[in-house]
């Protein structure tokens, strides 16, 4: 198993910042041409290659879900807002293209949430686990066996000093 913590652990960051969900929805029927639609080689895999070799960019880490989604972390809105909005960087031209080619049929969908997340005001708690999440996007620190929520959030929002 691939570097599993014994016990319990949390993820830690330092400062806000912003859990990006995506995804899509892929029609059954004609899966092939829906992943076509969503960039092929070019869509989400290429991009997050792309953001792993440019971490300046601000993506800290990610998680992958199958085929249809993945859950980002990045540094702040203004990163992702960069990125996403950039001529230069990949997201751009296959946004363009993903509207090109779908328009206004319904055959394949795509959705986004952001969460714009303050600093201590979260919890991300994993049990004999590899890091993962926010944690492999992060750090993690080891928890007291008798921690609560509510104390593990008290104590991450307690300002630092």
């Amino acid at each position: 198993m691939a570097d599993v913590r014994q016990g319990r652990w949390a993820a830690q960051i330092d400062g806000d910042f912003v859990v990006f969900l995506i995804g899509a929805r892929i029609d059954p029927r004609h899966p092939v041409r829906t992943l076509r639609d969503l960039g092929g080689m070019r869509g989400m895999p290429y991009m997050l290659k792309y953001l792993t070799r440019h971490p300046e960019k601000g993506l800290l880490g990610y998680e992958t879900y199958g085929l249809t989604m993945n859950v980002q972390y990045w540094r702040s809105f203004e990163d992702l807002e960069r990125y996403a909005n950039s001529e230069d960087d990949p997201h751009r031209p296959a946004w363009r293209n993903y509207w090109r080619r779908v328009g206004r049929d319904p055959r394949s969908g795509i959705w986004h949430e952001t969460f714009l997340v303050r600093a201590g005001e979260y919890e991300a708690v994993y049990g004999n686990m590899p890091p993962h999440g926010l944690a492999k996007a992060a750090g993690l620190v080891s928890l007291r066996e008798d921690s609560t929520a509510r104390g593990r959030l008290k104590r991450l929002a307690r300002p630092a000093g």
